[in-house]
């Protein structure tokens, strides 16, 4: 069997078949625009942040979630993750120059979304 266009390394003017079941961008914008992984890039946007800060920066997510995302991100290459040697350890995370690129069109989707809502009522 011949290996499909979306294996090929990319070539200057040629992109991945990314509407073909099993191109590879097809796993990194399922796993970018998933649930929990814009939360994820959108707070890593202005700095690093460890496990328990990215936790509470975004509510509702539970720490296997949060794992298992960060775990996702880190094989795509858009986040990088650092171990401290230190009883506990102490793990940080933040964008990638690749997660950078990635969180600039998402940044910029949430802010317009944002901006289109209506007033919140002051509660």
């Amino acid at each position: 069997m011949t290996e499909g266009a979306q294996f090929r390394q990319t070539v200057a003017g040629q992109r991945y078949e990314v509407f073909h079941t099993d191109c590879p961008a097809r796993g990194v914008v399922d796993r970018v625009t998933s649930r929990w992984g814009i939360w994820v890039l959108i707070s890593l946007r202005s700095n690093a942040l460890r496990f328990y800060e990215l936790r509470e920066s975004i509510q509702g997510i539970s720490e296997k979630m949060l794992a298992q995302t960060l775990r996702a991100l880190v094989q795509d290459g858009l986040v990088w993750r650092t171990v401290e040697p230190t009883t506990p350890p102490q793990v940080t995370y933040g964008l990638t120059e690749f997660g950078r690129e990635i969180d600039e069109p998402l940044a910029e989707l949430f802010d317009r979304i944002t901006r289109r809502l209506p007033p919140r009522e002051a509660g």
